[in-house]
């Protein structure tokens, strides 16, 4: 993607859906969606695994498997070269580790959050964490398997037709897209982020 307004390396917010249900809320402003960052030509995301390394990894732009592309959003651009940006990077995922993740308080979006604030110091627009944001206020309210449990498995979604809508009026989320979202995980065919040795040292 070309720069806009001048030079430095385009910051592109590329976002994904996470349900089937994004169809329909979307169009309301709400949505449960996956988010990662593409700068000099790659996408970088987070995501969960039981292990205390990095979760933070790399995937072709617009191309994160296990979710459905939805849209990019243009965040603006950064003054890094290829190498201080790769630098910053491992860096950040230093803290960012597989076991941390956690839906409401540090997801994928979190992660791109800090990235862009990093680069553009511009937030990720609201709608794209707003599940996290309004569950931060109602902790207490959601089922306990959200509050604590990190991801398992990639998630995979059944198709939804007009019927099953009426299953769902009573509330925007149920009981199987609670299980749904307690399933967002790193993906197998992904690259992670290495983190040198000395800076994980560091960061300890």
């Amino acid at each position: 993607m070309e720069a806009q307004n001048g030079g430095g390396a385009p910051v592109v917010l590329n976002v994904y859906d996470l349900t089937p249900m994004n169809n329909y809320l979307y169009w309301f402003g709400l949505g449960i969606f996956h988010s990662g960052i593409e700068v000099h030509g790659m996408e970088y995301g987070f995501g969960a695994h039981e292990f205390p390394t990095s979760g933070v990894f790399e995937v072709e732009p617009k191309g994160c498997p296990g979710f459905v592309y939805r849209r990019s959003v243009w965040m603006g651009t950064t003054d890094m070269s290829r190498a201080e940006f790769r630098s910053f990077i491992e860096n950040l995922a230093g803290k960012y580790n597989g076991n941390m993740y956690h839906l409401i308080s540090k997801n994928c979006n979190h992660f791109t959050d800090d990235v862009c604030r990093n680069l553009t110091r511009k937030s990720i627009p609201g709608w794209v964490n707003r599940l996290a944001r309004v569950g931060s206020f109602f902790n207490c309210l959601l089922p306990e398997s959200i509050q604590v449990s990190t991801v398992r498995h990639v998630p995979t979604h059944p198709s939804f037709s007009d019927d099953d809508m009426d299953s769902i009026s009573s509330s925007l989320i149920g009981d199987s897209d609670v299980e749904e979202l307690d399933q967002h995980l790193l993906p197998q065919d992904v690259h992670s982020i290495d983190v040198p040795p000395k800076l994980a040292k560091d960061l300890l």
